[in-house]
């Protein structure tokens, strides 16, 4: 007999079917055994009369019965149970209540990861971090960028600094790769012009906070025969026009599960970084980084533009050359800044982003003027001395934009097996 999922089950009414999942919650009442299985789809309530030796909740069972209405089962049917076999028998001691409405603390959900992504609420994240990334292909798919897959062991950190993990690559040094920044303008001025990926950058931070992961999934773009930074910003606009509806429609059970709410972003506020550390400066009452926004900066920017837009999402520009990478685009009216971007969202970071260096002589002063040494670029290098269009791209961090969407405390939360400063199991 062919399986049945669990949300199929309401089409066969009248009809001997067989489910196979993992049992959720088992209880006997009056002579009656009632077992709830969960699959991939929901749940599914099967009833056994008489005596029945019911199997540690959380094995892997298989049920065979008739389905019937009842309006008080998940999905308004139910099954009337002839067998249920144990396909794999669970310790009945289990390492967290993995089903409790009270969730253990993060460390010991990330310490039992899988088990604790069989509640649904907790596989939400991934389940809506899925779809994030499907509208993101599809959507730059359909304006025509090819999906490109790039190195992730380098030669060189794609922005230098010491954030690098080193690699023992056969006799030589090598690093996992910061982000695919440096492919994907090379891969602009192949002459495919606009390419995305979606794929892990690995990031040596120190930091063992909320926001913060050493690992995480970045989805990338870059697009050539741009005019302006304002390009790049206008096609995120559209993206998230596109993506956030799809999210909401695909993954509303998860959502409602959260408790959380999508929103419509439409056209974004921008917003200039002096300006953003004034509003942070006043809503906190002290003064921000230099030429920057720290954490709280950011939460007391998005706080203001809620308040005086209604808007969830803000851009803030033009930040300064010393706080952007050697590629970034000086602005011509003012080469202290650049051509740049984040887009904040629920008072967070989510996505960086501008307008890149197109000029060959340009970079190679910027290298310098960074203490780089130009002959560890040079294959990068090689294509702005022989035509390279005006070109700018973003990163979006998956996990920080499904955090925010779902209303997360941590951000590992939002990572199918998180790698940070001290995690490197399960």
């Amino acid at each position: 007999m062919k399986r049945t999922l669990c949300s199929d089950i309401s089409r066969h009414q009248g009809e001997e079917i067989r489910i196979c999942g993992w049992v959720q919650a088992t209880r006997s009442l009056g002579g009656i055994a009632f077992v709830i299985v969960r699959d991939r789809t929901g749940t599914s309530q099967a009833v056994f009369e008489g005596k029945a030796e019911l199997p540690p909740q959380q094995s892997v069972v298989e049920v065979s019965g008739m389905v019937r209405a009842e309006k008080r089962a998940p999905g308004g049917c139910e099954i009337v149970g002839t067998c249920i076999t144990e396909l794999s028998r669970a310790e009945p001691a289990l390492p967290l209540d993995i089903m409790g409405k009270t969730q253990s603390n993060v460390e010991v959900m990330l310490d039992h990861r899988v088990l604790a992504l069989r509640n649904p609420r907790v596989s939400a994240a991934l389940r809506v971090q899925s779809e994030l990334a499907a509208a993101f292909r599809d959507f730059l798919r359909s304006e025509g960028f090819t999906e490109v897959f790039t190195p992730k062991i380098v030669a060189t950190g794609t922005e230098g600094g010491a954030e690098l993990f080193e690699v023992k690559y056969f006799e030589r040094q090598a690093y996992l790769a910061q982000s695919p920044q440096l492919y994907k303008q090379m891969l602009v001025g192949s002459g495919l012009e606009r390419v995305f990926e979606v794929g892990p950058v690995f990031r040596a931070e120190e930091h063992n906070t909320s926001r913060h992961i050493n690992q995480f999934t970045s989805l990338d773009l870059e697009m050539g025969f741009i005019e302006s930074v304002e390009d790049v910003m206008r096609l995120e606009e559209r993206l998230l026009a596109y993506a956030l509806p799809r999210v909401a429609k695909a993954c509303a059970c998860e959502i409602e599960m959260a408790g959380a709410r999508v929103p419509q972003p439409g056209s974004i506020p921008r917003l200039d970084i002096e300006e953003a550390r004034e509003a942070a400066r006043i809503g906190l009452g002290h003064e921000m980084p230099p030429g920057n926004l720290s954490p709280e900066g950011e939460k007391a920017v998005s706080e203001h533009i809620l308040e005086t837009t209604g808007q969830e999402f803000v851009f803030v520009t033009g930040y300064p050359v010393t706080s952007r990478p050697f590629y970034a685009m000086p602005d011509p009216t003012d080469p202290s800044r650049t051509k740049s971007f984040d887009l904040l969202f629920r008072g967070l970071e989510v996505t960086t982003g501008g307008q890149r260096i197109h000029d060959h002589e340009m970079l190679l002063r910027n290298l310098s003027a960074w203490g780089l040494d130009p002959a560890k670029f040079e294959g990068y290098l090689e294509v702005f001395r022989f035509g390279m269009p005006p070109h700018g791209g973003l990163a979006i961090g998956a996990e920080r934009l499904t955090t925010r969407l779902l209303g997360l405390g941590n951000v590992r939360e939002a990572c199918t097996f998180p790698r940070d400063r001290t995690r490197l199991q399960p």
